[in-house]
């Protein structure tokens, strides 16, 4: 490992070369910056990433012909680039990332990373995110580390040795933090359904947003509740704070709260440092759904955008305009129902654009992406109720959404029912 400064680390990145960058919270924004100031001088670096926090620097428009994001995931900063062109979208299972390094289909040439100085044994911890930050340090010619004092020090498998580390930057910049969402009513009406299929002994998939801040919200009677997840936020250290969530009936990681990334407030990013809870990951356990079924009460919580009367589930766009991606909503989903008492929930308000635009829909939009097919559907829920649709033929199907749809939209959902041959 070599110390040098941050425009040095990145001098050596060439035009046409591949790069994949820390994600999340962890988002190396020294580095990034660096990089974009040398923007003048390059053409075509294609810059891999799943979800990054901060502004994007280089997915303005005018760093069109200079990078090229190749997103595996799109958040908010990269979706107007994906929409104009100037991005683009790899749909991917976030179980199958590593695997796409690993088998040179996204060959790379640099990773840039954001983790702790090393500890006393050469050590450097990984903070906020590990998700496939392994694989791609693995399988990158140049490794460049941020060595940031103000990283947390998470633990499990979450450590990067100095001997992998070609250059380094020394830095002392905080992990993005991310305030909780507002939880309005309807939020809290889907989150009291979802808590009232949350056994006592569930593990739990958890992700960010209003709707799984709100079941976290109704779960505070429940009792022996765990995690395995790709992700979580604040709600879940509210949880353990309340004596709620503590692992104890865990299949597997028994007292762990497992997870690839974390994101939230600095409260949330010091209760990770240094605490033997929390056991971070890589996406290829938290996502592998052997590992997911092999919790027997494994209850999985995730969204969508937009399902037809059948079962079709969208999450990745809304018509044509991609909007987030595939991430790990397949990956749990099916290994959720799989578990033996398993429940895969898909929780979403029943309507869109202040109440003007149904999510249960007849069809779907033109070009919208199915992420979850019908035949992995099981359970959703929004405000109005919970639809159980597994097993259930499409007509049985389509009544059960419609029982859930926002009432504005009932009658005219059960005449598309109708022209469908579905009721």
């Amino acid at each position: 490992m070599r110390l040098v400064s941050a425009a040095e680390a990145v001098s050596g990145i060439r035009s046409g070369e591949q790069l994949y960058l820390h994600g999340a919270a962890s988002t190396p924004s020294v580095l990034l910056d660096a990089l974009v100031a040398r923007a003048p001088e390059l053409r075509d670096v294609r810059i891999v990433h799943l979800h990054t926090e901060g502004p994007g620097p280089h997915l303005a428009p005018e760093m069109a012909p200079h990078f090229r994001h190749r997103a595996l995931f799109v958040g908010p900063n990269a979706r107007q680039a994906i929409q104009d062109g100037r991005a683009d979208y790899i749909p991917a299972f976030l179980s199958d990332v590593p695997r796409l390094f690993e088998a040179g289909l996204l060959p790379l040439d640099v990773v840039f990373v954001n983790a702790t100085p090393p500890d006393e044994h050469g050590f450097c911890s990984l903070g906020t995110s590990v998700e496939a930050i392994h694989a791609a340090i693995r399988c990158a010619r140049t490794v460049i580390v941020q060595l940031n004092r103000a990283v947390p020090r998470t633990l499990g498998d979450a450590f990067i040795h100095v001997d992998n580390i070609d250059l380094a930057v020394e830095v002392d910049v905080p992990p993005y933090a991310v305030e909780p969402p507002r939880i309005g009513e309807v939020e809290r009406r889907i989150g009291a359904f979802v808590a009232d299929l949350v056994p006592d002994g569930a593990t739990l998939q958890l992700g960010i947003g209003a709707i799984p801040a709100a079941t976290a919200l109704e779960l505070r009677d429940k009792h022996d509740l765990g995690v395995h997840t790709e992700m979580f936020t604040d709600s879940v250290v509210d949880l353990v704070e309340a004596g709620v969530i503590n692992g104890s009936r865990k299949e597997r990681n028994r007292g762990k709260l497992v997870a690839a990334f974390v994101m939230g407030t600095p409260r949330l990013y010091r209760f990770l440092h240094d605490n033997p809870m929390v056991e971070m990951r890589p996406v290829e356990f938290t996502n592998d759904t052997h590992v997911i079924r092999s919790f027997s009460r494994m209850t999985a919580i995730n969204s969508a955008i937009e399902i037809d009367l059948t079962g079709q589930i969208v999450a990745d766009s809304i018509g044509h305009r991609v909007y987030s991606g595939v991430g790990g909503q397949m990956d749990f989903i099916r290994g959720a129902s799989l578990a033996p008492e398993g429940r895969a929930i898909i929780a979403l308000p029943s309507t869109a654009i202040g109440g003007t635009q149904s999510r249960i829909v007849g069809s779907l939009q033109e070009g919208a992406g199915v992420v979850t097919t019908r035949a992995h559907a099981r359970t959703v829920v929004t405000e109005h109720g919970v639809a159980e649709l597994w097993g259930r033929s499409l007509r049985e199907r389509a009544a059960a959404l419609i029982a859930i749809a926002d009432p504005a939209f009932r009658e005219e959902l059960r005449a598309e029912a109708r022209h469908l041959a579905l009721a």
